[in-house]
């Protein structure tokens, strides 16, 4: 039930109204998000040309069920991880205070 003021039927069927989960989630491939999709891919091929044997498929379905573990709580986990490393890169005193401080 809806509390407050003002409540009437219309607005507490609102407030009821089901999440069209299509449109809140990003676009899948093969139960991981389509970036991760792409990285896995070229991570797969670049291993597999330095390394020249098909085991490097071991390591594309290791590398995609950890994706998809990883991607049952928060989907995006592998664009946010990469946003944050773009936005928040690590500076020349990190070791030293365990943090990113901008004062020596």
């Amino acid at each position: 039930m809806a509390e407050g003021r003002g409540a009437t039927p219309e607005t507490e069927r609102l407030v009821q109204a089901p999440l069209f989960v299509a449109l809140t989630r990003p676009q899948m491939r093969a139960g991981v998000t389509y970036p991760f999709f792409v990285i896995n891919a070229v991570i797969t091929t670049e291993a597999f040309l330095l390394i020249r044997s098909p085991w490097v498929l071991a390591l594309a379905l290791a590398l995609h069920g950890v994706s998809v573990v990883m991607g049952r709580e928060e989907p995006r986990w592998i664009d946010l991880w990469l946003l944050r490393r773009m936005r928040c890169p690590r500076v020349g005193n990190f070791a030293f205070w365990r943090c990113n401080s901008y004062r020596p």
